[in-house]
């Protein structure tokens, strides 16, 4: 009994530099030095169980990454997108509440917006209004309103 077919997998010279320099690199992620040990390995050897036994993974761990590599090449190796529960805030109401946090004073006469105050006046909730202003890096008790 054979193992899964043998695919030859070639490398260019800019794409071993690149693999290279990810598993060399200190500060690579560890997942990335893997795959790309992996496939350098893979590219050197041209089977999967050597390649296995020499990394320490199984044999179906080097067939994804191979696959994958063959594929997409060196952006294959990065990780794909995972599903998620969809954004419940649309781009209209992002940009909404942006504008109202940087141009518009609380309509109750206060200074600058709370989390609270603009969570009412946008109809969403505290939590949502805290992540929003965080991730655009907004602080809107330093903002000078009209």
């Amino acid at each position: 009994m054979s193992g899964p077919a043998a695919k030859p997998l070639v490398l260019s010279d800019h794409e071993r530099a690149v693999l290279t320099g990810w598993v060399r690199r200190p500060t690579s992620p560890a997942r990335l030095v893997q795959r790309s040990s992996i496939v350098l390995a893979y590219a050197e050897v041209g089977a999967v169980a050597p390649v296995a036994r020499r990394l320490g993974v199984s044999a179906p761990t080097v067939l994804k990454w191979r696959d994958r590599f063959l594929a997409e090449r060196l952006d294959g190796l990065e990780d794909a997108p995972r599903p998620g529960q969809p954004r419940k805030l649309t781009d209209e109401q992002l940009n909404a509440l942006i504008t109202r946090t940087l141009q518009d004073a609380p309509p109750n006469g206060d200074t600058h917006w709370s989390t609270r105050s603009m969570a009412a006046d946008q109809g969403l909730n505290q939590t949502q209004v805290s992540r929003i202003w965080r991730a655009f890096g907004l602080k809107p008790n330093t903002v000078q309103l009209r």
